[in-house]
């Protein structure tokens, strides 16, 4: 006998253990930089191999953060899995759901998730709520017939449907399927790097031989004249840049992640500083869950309006979301109901007998009210604007079917429920000059009455999706351009406007919770998840909002923005270096010179003048905005810098080439820290308290390790006299001038 189709759907909330991995370790830089230590640790001396742990800690730091964002997403996953009642062979009972197969008759009872679609057979007043995969904040009856999906919940009444399509078949799952494929959000700051590491690579290859060539002509040692060479390679490649960009994004993700902001790849907290636009799903981002009750207009004077609701309210055993957003306001009046007509999507109105307090009902004016009962006109005013409008009435009678005949008392509004923080959170964006656009599954009235209500430019002149082009992205980007509320937008129209924009050159962040709002999330340069949404939205956004709070928005800027200015301020540093190594390099390799210092060397300057201030540099807070063009600038200052950087080394070694190869390169190095700490002072203006404390105590530093005996033989320093270390001194000062004088000239000194 067949067995039934098992409801199997792959576990897909972040990348594999694997992915991680190979992802991290399998790099460009880690290759250059792993053949260079192992050539090091076979031919050289332990103390010249320290950079190699660059590469380890580069690596270390993204393994476990994304280690992190994959055991939080992951127990998210297991968190939301709930058993699934089914009726088999006449009995109920409880199954996993994996356990689901196709045909199984799934019971429903209000509060229910779907996992399977179906075809409902049995209904008693069945409501389920779609707004996770249509954005319609409407509850929808379904009876007999009707096709139910999978990401969908019920909210009232009870029900029972035939599973027709499960696992992989599933809607939602299709839809999670389609945007499954993991990919990397850009990140300007990461693939300028590499274009970095990836140029200088293809110039080791012929600098490394022409260096490697000239260090064996002039050294009988050839374990000497491999750790010359490789000093003159490493010292070319920015590894420690890649390292600070690491860390600096990481410790941004251990700040976001003490606001319960969850995010899965380093690079993302530099996306929304980059953001122009922000598209805004207005179910689960702008509004929160439930209604809330707005106003309460009576129609006739004496009437206990305020009491009868309240009972109204409390007379559901099972309260629907207008009983609860009653029920808020006014707790529950002390009338004992006789008989109670609970409300149905059907009926369209809910009532209650309540004795010597009369008989009272409330619901849709349009079933209730007649187009010449008092209010009638005003309800269908108020419908308009957006609002939920019923109404309150007396009656004599509670009937079976139909509607009773009533006299009109009250007119009462619904309205959803806005975020607390929505409307600081959308100020500040607008400060900082991104437009928002608001791109809803729900009716275009619905959400232009929030949009209005929040104060969102445009939000009076909503625009239904249903009338957009179709196959004309110019035009849809122009309509784009000039509205910023729209409704009725279906999950592929939101994946086209995120396309529409971004062909125009924008960068797109995208807020989202439901199924319907995968694509687009997947599709933009920032995806951002509500922690209460899908899972299929969480595991392709690259940030989650664990609490639900949209005022986390602004923070995630702000470590962006952080992370961006201070990157590119450091960037600086390292790139000097870079421009340094390769014009030293190639000048050594022509002219047939021992290169001016060793591995360790290097080491030592780098840590005194980049890493250790780069450190503090690149988590200093500051509040610049995030602007294009990082790579020009940082070019326009790290190779005046590397040049005469360059200039000073060489010509202090070539003076002081009197004395052994130990006190030429004690020369060399002299002149390679005071120039590049000048570099340092340039790159860390506007010089306050704390960053003159930071370059005078590098400063120090270096100075120790000239005076303390030990220091000096671990890193072979030989002074080779007073003449030798004034020439230094003198050239390098000659060169930190130039230096001034070329970046000020290219527009990137700080004041």
């Amino acid at each position: 006998m067949a067995v039934a189709k098992a409801n199997h759907v792959p576990k897909r909330s972040s990348r594999s253990l694997a992915a991680i991995v190979r992802a991290n370790f399998c790099t460009l830089f880690n290759l250059v930089i792993g053949v260079l230590w192992l050539l090091i640790l076979v031919f050289g001396e332990w103390q010249d191999s320290v950079f190699g742990l660059i590469m380890l800690a580069n690596v270390l730091v993204g393994v476990v953060q994304e280690l992190r964002a994959k055991r939080t997403l992951d127990r998210l996953a297991v968190v939301g899995q709930s058993p699934v009642t089914v009726r088999r062979d006449g009995l109920e009972q409880e199954i996993a759901p994996e356990q689901v197969v196709l045909g199984d008759l799934v019971l429903l009872a209000p509060g229910d998730h779907l996992l399977v679609d179906g075809e409902v057979v049995e209904s008693a007043g069945l409501e389920v709520d779609e707004s996770l995969l249509t954005g319609e904040a409407d509850p929808v009856p379904k009876r007999p017939g009707d096709r139910v999906l999978s990401g969908s919940f019920a909210v009232a009444g009870a029900g029972a449907f035939t599973a027709t399509a499960v696992g992989t078949d599933a809607y939602a799952v299709r839809l999670a399927e389609e945007a499954a494929r993991f990919h990397l959000s850009h990140s300007e700051l990461r693939d300028g790097i590499k274009r970095f590491i990836r140029y200088v690579t293809w110039l080791v290859i012929p600098i490394g031989a022409l260096l490697m060539y000239s260090q064996l002509r002039h050294s009988v040692d050839f374990g000497t004249a491999i750790t010359g060479a490789v000093a003159g390679i490493v010292t070319m490649i920015p590894e420690g840049l890649v390292l600070m960009t690491s860390i600096a994004f990481a410790i941004g993700v251990v700040r976001l992640g003490r606001r319960r902001c969850l995010v899965q790849e380093l690079p993302a907290i530099e996306g929304l500083a980059r953001v122009d636009v922000l598209c805004l799903d207005k179910t689960g981002t702008l509004t929160a869950g439930g209604m809330e009750l707005g106003e309460v207009l009576p129609l006739r004077d004496g009437e206990p309006v305020t009491d009868a609701l309240a009972a109204l309210a409390g007379a559901d055993p099972r309260p629907n979301a207008t009983a609860r957003a009653i029920l808020e306001r006014h707790p529950a009046a002390p009338w004992r109901a006789l008989a109670t007509v609970p409300f149905s999507s059907a009926r369209k109105w809910s009532g209650a007998d309540f004795g010597p307090h009369g008989t009272w009902v409330l619901g849709a004016p349009d079933i209730l009210l007649t187009p010449h009962d008092q209010g009638y006109a005003q309800a269908a005013e108020l419908s308009a604007t957006g609002a939920r409008v019923l109404a309150l009435c007396r009656t004599t009678t509670l009937p079976e079917s139909g509607a009773p005949e009533a006299e009109p008392v009250a007119l009462v509004t619904l309205k959803q429920r806005i975020r607390p923080d929505a409307r600081e959170t959308l100020r500040y964006f607008e400060k900082q000059g991104v437009t928002v656009k608001v791109i809803s599954g729900d009716s275009a009235v619905a959400v232009s009455a929030i949009a209005t209500e929040l104060g969102i430019p445009g939000g009076d002149r909503a625009v239904d999706a249903r009338t957009l082009p179709e196959d004309d992205e110019e035009k849809l980007a122009e309509v784009l351009a000039a509205n910023t509320v729209f409704g009725r937008v279906t999950p592929q129209q939101k994946r086209q406007f995120v396309g529409a924009l971004r062909a125009r050159g924008h960068t797109v962040a995208m807020t989202g919770d439901g199924v319907n709002d995968v694509l687009a999330l997947k599709d933009a340069d920032l995806g951002i998840a509500m922690g209460a949404g899908s899972p299929a939205t969480k595991a392709v956004a690259q940030v989650v909002l664990l609490d639900n709070r949209f005022a986390t928005l602004p923070h995630v800027v702000g470590e962006g923005r952080r992370v961006l200015a201070n990157i590119e301020r450091v960037s600086g540093l390292f790139l000097t270096k870079t421009f340094f190594a390769i014009v030293l390099a190639l000048t050594t390799g022509v002219a047939g010179m021992m290169f001016p210092f060793t591995p360790r060397h290097s080491t030592l300057v780098n840590a005194v003048t980049i890493g250790i201030p780069a450190l503090f540099l690149a988590l200093a807070p500051t509040l610049e905005r995030a602007k294009p063009g990082f790579v020009p600038r940082v070019l326009r200052f790290a190779v005046p810098a590397g040049v005469f950087c360059a200039i000073a080394v060489l010509v202090a070694y070539s003076a002081a080439a009197t004395g052994t190869l130990e006190q030429d390169r004690t020369s060399a190095v002299l002149a390679l820290f005071l120039t590049t700490w000048w570099v340092l002072v340039l790159v860390a203006r506007p010089l306050t308290r704390g960053r003159i404390v930071l370059v005078a105590a590098m400063a120090g530093l270096f100075a120790l390790a000239l005076a303390i005996p030990a220091v000096r033989e671990l890193f072979t320093l030989q002074p080779g006299g007073a003449r030798a270390d004034l020439i230094a001194v003198g050239v390098s000062v000659a060169a930190a001038a130039a230096i001034s004088v070329a970046v000020k000239a290219t527009g990137t000194l700080r004041a």
